[in-house]
This record gives C-alpha cells, structure tokens and sequence, in this order.
C-alpha cells in the first residue's frame, strides 16, 4: 500500500506539499498540484482517515444505536412499525451530507447501550443517535458522552434532543375526518394503556370528539392490545363482541395500528358483517404491506418514520456544525397525516 512519502518521492516534492495538496490548507503551484495529482492516481494511493481525523478533529463519522436490525419485521405483534424505516431516513440525511453512518444493533438488550456509547466515541464519531423501536421513554442517565447525543422514537427525563411522533394530532385528525363523514358513534381499540402512543392518541380522540359536540362514551374506547397477555386473538374477540353487543354499536371502529385492523376484518367477516358497508374500520400506521393489500384498503393515518428520521439527522447535522452546545434541544414533534381509503364509508345524516 502506497504511502504519502512514495507519492512524494513519485511526484519529486516534499511530504508536507502532498499534505497541502490533500487538505488544501495552503497554497501549492498548479503545475506542482498536477504532479502530485497524477502521482497519487498512478500509485492509487488512499490517504488516512485516521490521520486526518487527527489534525483536524473531525472524523465524518456519526454513531447510530438501534435494535432494528436483529428484530423481527413479520407483523406478529401490534406494536408499531420497524424503527428500520427511521434508519432510512437518517442514513440518507447523513449521506447527503457526506458523512459515515456507523450503526450498531442492541440486540434488544438495553444494558449494551452503555457499552455502544463508549466504542463509538473511542472511534471519535461526532455526534450520537438513539433510535427506539417504539414511542416511549428512556433511560440514558449512566451514559456520558463527549458528542451530542440525540433520540428519534423516545425521550428521557434529562432533556436529550428528541424527535417524536405527533400521536395526539394523528388521532385527532383522524377521528375529524370520521365526524366529518357522518359518524357519530366511533370506537377505539387502542394498543396498550400503558404506551405512550395509546395515551397521546386516546387523548386527541377526545379532543376531536369534543370540538364535535359528541359526548365521550367510555364504553367506546376499549383496550384491544395488552402485550403481556398471551391470548391476544382472544381478547381482542371480546372486545368486539362487548362494542357489537352495545345498545348503540359503533358505525366505525379505530384500530391502535394497522396490524390490530389486519385481525379485527377477520374477525368481523366471521360475524358475517361487511366492510365497509355495515361497519367500517381504520387503522394507524399507514403500514402499506397491510393497508393496500386489504379488501377494502384500509384507512389509517400514516407513522411518518423516515421523515422522523430525517429531522434527527438534520437537527444533530446543525448542531455539530455550530459547534459544541449542551445536550438539550427540545422535542420536535412530526405530523402524523390520515390516509384515506375504502374502508370508512360515510353516513347519510
């Protein structure tokens, strides 16, 4: 492997000329800059990033820390989609602007994050990224790091710089559009009680409910997901059979996510209802293997996960760039927009 003294020695200048002609920090002749051009083309020498990052402190590396890349992407359980396509979004933000996307996978193990801090910060990247695979807080307080560290999916009780979904509006928007086709009575199967999403969006379905003058019915917003219950077919059965059972049933039923609508078509094809025609359904998500290939499509509100993860990389790109500055930033929120589709019909008043 060629070194920076045989380009020297090929081209008959010196090893600092070679330096000024690779970093351009000072001024070289044409005809001297020709030389050494030509001389690194013919000996296909490659200079040492290593070395540059010393002198310039600079490494072009940005650290990325995710468990997506060992998780499973099969829709089995109704939690949200792969934080896969939030790596997307970054890694494209980050190769626009010619930096190195290292990214290493937790393993779904929370105590390797720690660990994964340090060895990317040995390997002096310039900034630091937290993706979680769901909504929801996190605990970094162990984790000490000299770069800033940013969070897409998650926030912890420090302040870290973070970028979430807007799951409150979402539903909002969501359950508007329903009121604004007709439906009055409009029920919602939320995931988990205990996820931050199920609170955020429970609580914009009330907003929504509320500005259309439609009294909030509890019996109407039922827990469809619970993730440590093993019988999840189950029951999400009862819960359809407690709304149909209602004195005054839902004309439409909110899934918590695409995947929850994915089983409540089949459940109530085989209660023999009709979709939409006597009972429609929407999801969230806008999970596309899911929502497109239904019958009907399914109407749902898109998870804007790129785009999440387009804003992490351009809010810690501007920081990086304007120097050192504490780890807070604030929390950027992302809109989250309704995808319409078949599977909501409107109702004649």
């Amino acid at each position: 492997m060629s070194t920076i003294y045989d380009v020297a020695q090929h081209a008959g200048v010196s090893a600092k000329t070679v330096s000024r002609v690779l970093n351009g920090d000072a001024p070289v002749g044409e005809e001297t800059r020709a030389r050494v051009l030509s001389a690194i083309d013919a000996l296909d020498y490659v200079p040492s990033q290593a070395a540059r990052m010393m002198r310039s402190n600079k490494s072009g590396l940005i650290g990325l820390i995710t468990g997506a890349i060992s998780r499973s992407t099969e829709p089995t359980e109704p939690t949200g989609l792969p934080d896969l396509y939030i790596v997307q979004g970054i890694q494209a933000r980050m190769a626009d602007a010619g930096m190195t996307l290292m990214i290493a996978d937790t393993g779904g193990a929370q105590d390797r994050v720690k660990p994964l801090i340090q060895t990317f910060q040995e390997h002096r990247v310039e900034g630091l990224i937290y993706v979680a695979d769901y909504h929801r807080k996190v605990d970094l307080a162990d984790a000490v790091a000299s770069c800033p560290i940013h969070l897409v999916n998650c926030y912890d009780a420090t302040g870290l710089p973070c970028v979430l979904p807007d799951d409150r509006s979402g539903q909002d928007a969501l359950t508007a559009r329903l009121v604004a086709h007709g439906h009055r009575r409009i029920a919602y199967l939320t995931l988990d009680a205990r996820m931050d999403a199920t609170r955020l969006r429970s609580q914009g379905y009330r907003d929504a409910l509320s500005r259309a003058g439609i009294a909030f019915d509890p019996a109407l917003l039922v827990e469809g997901h619970v993730q440590d219950v093993e019988d999840t077919n189950a029951r999400l059965a009862q819960a359809i059979d407690n709304l149909l059972a209602l004195p005054h049933p839902p004309s439409v039923i909110c899934c918590g996510n695409d995947e929850l609508a994915l089983r409540l078509y089949g459940h109530l094809r085989r209660r023999g209802l009709r979709v939409p025609e006597e009972i429609s359904i929407a999801g969230y998500d806008n999970y596309r293997a899911i929502a497109e290939t239904l019958f009907p499509p399914l109407t749902t509100v898109e998870l804007p996960y790129r785009t999440m993860g387009e804003r992490v990389a351009a809010r810690l790109l501007s920081q990086i760039s304007t120097g050192p500055a504490p780890n807070k930033g604030g929390c950027e929120l992302v809109a989250a927009p309704v995808v319409w589709r078949g599977s909501v019909t409107a109702i004649q008043s």
